[in-house]
């Protein structure tokens, strides 16, 4: 699910028209032209859950899901400083532009928040790791509290995303998701990366059909 908040009006540049001299061919027509702005940099503040569920092997033999959360960081930090080398991060600190990235692998525990109601001075992003339902585990109440808190406290538009399966490549690919700055998203519910290869197969297929062959043969 996405975040109800979207990004503020202003902090993107606007479209204008602007005449070219001197070129005759163009008869008055202008061309699009965009203003650049400047985007904050980033304070980013990892919150890692460190209960003993995040010790639980995942399917690669011998990884936990700390281990892989490890890299994922590791490779999250490097891809952002490669974007724009002025963010900065951290685990404890906390300023008034700042982002958390909360990675949550209590299958049975409901996170708690305490916010006041119009305080919105951060984005929240959420990566959710979970064990399969069962007697003793409620993901699908835990996920919704999650997702509460996200809507409650995030200024612009904060991402979660969810694995039950135990794979890194899913940890790692949804970090990647979270690259993106938060005063650039699109709503989640309209961020379909990575394209699914069977819709895009299927896609390919019905645009093949929809195509018209007239025969002009004389």
């Amino acid at each position: 699910m996405s975040s109800s908040s979207l990004p503020k009006e202003g902090n993107r540049g606007q479209m204008k028209m602007e005449g070219i001299e001197g070129d005759a061919t163009v008869g008055g027509a202008g061309r699009y032209i965009l203003n650049p702005t400047r985007i904050n940099s980033e304070d980013i503040i990892f919150c890692v859950d460190v209960d003993a569920e995040s010790l639980v092997e995942m399917k690669t033999a011998g990884v936990t899901r700390l281990d892989s959360i490890k890299q994922a960081m590791l490779l999250f930090v490097n891809s952002k400083l490669s974007i724009n080398p002025d963010h900065r991060f951290a685990f404890a600190t906390l300023s008034k532009t700042a982002s958390w990235i909360l990675i949550y692998c209590r299958s049975s525990i409901r996170p708690h928040h305490q916010w006041p109601v119009n305080q919105k001075l951060f984005t929240l992003d959420v990566m959710y790791l979970h064990d399969k339902p069962g007697p003793d585990n409620c993901p699908q109440a835990v996920y919704d509290a999650l997702v509460d808190a996200l809507e409650h406290v995030s200024e612009y538009e904060g991402y979660i995303h969810e694995s039950g399966h135990g794979l890194p490549r899913t940890l790692f690919r949804f970090m990647s998701m979270l690259l993106s700055h938060p005063q650039q998203r699109c709503p989640q519910d309209d961020c379909d990366i990575p394209k699914p290869l069977m819709k895009k197969s299927a896609e390919s297929a019905n645009g093949e059909d929809n195509n018209v062959h007239v025969s002009t043969s004389r």
